[in-house]
């Protein structure tokens, strides 16, 4: 079985990432024990990863090299904003867990799109949240293997996403 649309593949990668200054820095890892499972043909990966996968075998090893541009893209000064803290409040008490530095927030945009923010800093003006995805700016370098492929259940396939082991149950 070779990785086509509508099939499931797992993959265990080693993901590099270049900010433009320092060189391939490790990122993370994915081991072949608990693979990252996803749909073929749904956009869930970066286009130019799905790729360089078309057409792989179980066992097949990969290396894949995406600039920032066809990764999460720069990275903007403008993503960054400043929350009152106020607006971290809930039934009148302050939600003192979610206001750390470093910490993921997830929140809503103002058309109810939910985003993710990083707390960059606190202070007497209020949270400051970074909005850009952690690897904007960066080229990425996978190395990796195909560990499995099947094909797509139909309600995956009507739903866009893998379900049950290691996908969203539902």
């Amino acid at each position: 079985m070779q990785v086509e649309k509508n099939k499931v593949i797992g993959i265990s990668y080693r993901l590099k990432a270049d900010n433009g200054e320092t060189g391939m820095q490790p990122w993370e890892e994915v081991p072949e024990t608990a693979p990252f499972l996803f749909l073929v043909g749904t956009d869930s990966v970066f286009p130019k990863f799905e790729e360089a996968l078309i057409g792989k075998s179980i066992g097949d090893e990969f290396s894949v090299f995406i600039d920032f541009d066809n990764a999460y893209g720069d990275y903007y000064e403008e993503r960054k904003t400043v929350i009152p803290k106020s607006n971290f409040k809930q039934q009148g008490t302050e939600k003192r867990e979610p206001l750390k530095v470093g910490k993921v927030v997830p929140m809503q945009d103002e058309k109810g799109n939910q985003i993710k923010g990083e707390i960059i800093k606190i202070n007497y003006l209020g949270v400051h949240m970074d909005f850009n995805p952690p690897l904007a700016g960066y080229d990425l370098s996978f190395e990796g293997k195909i560990i499995s492929i099947r094909d797509a259940e139909p309600e995956e396939i009507t739903h866009g996403h893998v379900h049950g082991l290691g996908g969203q149950n539902h």
